[in-house]
């Protein structure tokens, strides 16, 4: 079938859909049970026309209409059950959803993240005076901590929790945001920290204040780099929708990678929140290193366990929950 008997077939349907769409604004239960069941019908009809349309019509105007109807038919279909679950939905199924869909683009960001650090670190301990110049004055002291770590009054902890969730939330929103220039903003954002990191901890161990060090990061870094990695996987995939769009264009592959990449991102925040009141309040002398290090390990061992669970229980949930009506073919 050629383009122009493609549209003169079911253009008709696209238009009923659209007209549809525009009688509900936003509440398809306006049209009545027979209404709600007809626009399901042609949502569905539509959503298998853009299939076809984007193998046979690569790059036509045609494609881009097909998917703006789709988009537009898709939230007034499922968006009532999508509403009803809200934030909370969201926080226990959806954001694990969006992580479990990105493994390839979290085994890039952790490998732009640890590779560089690893890196650094050997150097930074075959070679601490060299190494010492590529830290920044502010984050030379993590080099040499006390050997009690931080200890502070709970006023002192507290506001101190605060500036690291305030510096957490930077690195990992501007390792999302650099997304947008190809991702490349995203990979100097990974791998400029994970130089900083390695340094610092080469500095550490070869100095002699390796235990130290454990005692500063262990009961936070773990958790900490899993949400740098996570806000890493969302940039990076907002910039390879630029580089490789495949069939769509380009602005309409950067909408949907960033509605999804925004949604990795927001997720993360109450973890980093957590990783404040971690760094600020369970880094002194009061606890055993050890006892740290189990922490952080067991957080970040809860963070990706729920990845693993949530992120594939969700995804069945959500299939049963759909409208019975409007998922059978």
């Amino acid at each position: 079938m050629n383009l122009e008997a493609f549209e003169a077939e079911r253009g008709p349907a696209w238009r009923s859909l659209d007209d549809g769409l525009r009688m509900a604004g936003g509440r398809p239960e306006r049209l009545g049970p027979e209404g709600v069941l007809r626009l399901g019908g042609l949502y569905r009809q539509a959503a298998a026309d853009l299939a076809y349309a984007r193998r046979r019509f690569p790059g036509d105007p045609v494609v881009a209409r097909l998917e703006s109807l789709v988009m537009r038919g898709r939230g007034a279909v499922y968006g009532q059950a999508s509403r009803r679950g809200g934030l909370a939905d969201f926080l226990a199924h959806g954001y694990w959803r969006r992580l479990a869909e990105a493994p390839g683009a979290l085994a890039a960001a952790w490998l732009l993240l640890l590779g560089p650090a690893v890196a650094t670190g050997l150097w930074a301990a075959a070679d601490p005076g060299a190494a010492l110049g590529l830290v920044p004055a502010e984050f030379q002291a993590a080099a040499d901590p006390p050997a009690e770590g931080r200890d502070f009054a709970a006023g002192e902890g507290a506001a101190f929790s605060f500036e690291v969730l305030t510096n957490n939330i930077q690195v990992t929103l501007t390792a999302f945001a650099g997304g947008i220039l190809l991702g490349l903003g995203t990979v100097l954002a990974l791998v400029y920290n994970g130089l900083l990191l390695g340094a610092v901890a080469g500095l550490a161990f070869d100095a002699g204040n390796g235990t130290a060090f454990l005692r500063l990061v262990s009961a936070h870094g773990p958790l900490e780099l899993s949400c740098i990695a996570v806000g890493g996987a969302a940039g990076l995939r907002m910039g390879w929708s630029l580089i490789a769009p495949g069939p769509r264009r380009r602005g309409v592959a950067l909408r949907a990678a960033a509605r999804r990449a925004v949604e990795m991102a927001l997720g993360t925040i109450p973890w980093l929140v957590l990783c404040g009141f971690a760094e600020g309040f369970l880094t002194g002398p009061d606890l055993p290193v050890e006892v740290q290090l189990g922490i952080g390990v067991a957080l970040a061992a809860l963070f990706w366990g729920l990845v693993l669970w949530r992120g594939r229980a969700g995804g069945r949930g959500r299939r049963q929950r759909r409208p019975r009506d409007f998922a059978r073919r």
